[in-house]
């Protein structure tokens, strides 16, 4: 049987309404029942992420950030931390500002944009997390940042994924999470490495996890995980990926992957 099931939040287990059905969460308070870890791998803040999880019943340590950081559900143990550096984080902010882009960067699990705008407003409205206005973003560079997003049209991230993965080469992970959204880590931040290090911590090996997620940023989640699961309304080049392609989010897919692959398994050994 697997151990582990870590899943994305935004699109994949939350629905378009941004909830999570009873069908599901009844899935996954299951899926605990029998002993499996569940939880979370999301790009989200841990502030964010947390809210969810206990709300699941979840009691476990959370992958947020993209992977850059794993805490406990308390937020007392840091379990693994990856922050870009300096010099990216100061680069990153003169790009925003050569390019005139929407930045906005992350640390000690607090949300910094330059300035308030229709942005980080509709960033707000879409994932209810408040944010601090510093329009000395530099400041904070020295400090290294948890992660960085920049907000624009797709097709003009598409190209500044291109032209920012060439010019920091090994030194950070860029990577799409939605069409509009460009997000910057720490090389070492990804969910693949985030799964794998929490998982030696639990004593679960590679080939027990399932992770489940639909976009571009779930690529080394899928691609890690023993069973890697996309979502029905997952980009087309994760799903190329998955071992097995799950139904939407607002059709429960997580729950029927739960129960496909943890709960009827369980029932046959029982």
């Amino acid at each position: 049987m697997y151990k582990m099931v870590a899943i994305d939040l935004d699109d994949t287990l939350l629905t378009v309404d941004l909830i999570v059905s009873t069908g599901t969460i009844q899935a996954i308070q299951d899926a605990i029942d029998l002993g499996i870890v569940v939880t979370i791998a999301t790009g989200r803040m841990f502030a964010s992420a947390k809210n969810i999880a206990q709300h699941l019943g979840l009691n476990v340590p959370l992958i947020t950030y993209q992977g850059a950081l794993i805490k406990n559900i308390a937020g007392n143990e840091v379990l693994y931390e990856r922050l870009i550096q300096p010099h990216v984080a100061h680069r990153l902010i003169e790009v925003a500002k050569e390019n005139n882009l929407h930045l906005q960067v992350y640390q000690n699990d607090i949300l910094y944009t330059a300035s308030d705008n229709e942005f980080i407003r509709q960033y707000y409205d879409s994932v209810k997390v408040p944010y601090t206005v510093e329009p000395g973003l530099g400041k904070l560079a020295d400090g290294g940042f948890t992660k960085a997003l920049f907000i624009d049209a797709p097709d003009y991230l598409d190209q500044l994924q291109i032209e920012l993965r060439a010019e920091f080469g090994g030194n950070a992970h860029v990577t799409k999470s939605k069409p509009f959204y460009l997000e910057i880590t720490h090389p070492q931040a990804n969910k693949g490495i985030a799964l794998l290090h929490l998982a030696k911590k639990l004593g679960i090996d590679r080939s027990e996890i399932i992770g489940i997620g639909d976009s571009y940023n779930d690529m080394d989640l899928i691609s890690t995980a023993g069973l890697g699961i996309a979502m029905g309304n997952g980009v087309e080049e994760l799903k190329e990926k998955a071992a097995y392609i799950t139904f939407s989010n607002n059709e429960e897919g997580v729950r029927h992957a739960i129960e496909k692959f943890v709960l009827s398994p369980a029932k046959v050994l029982q």
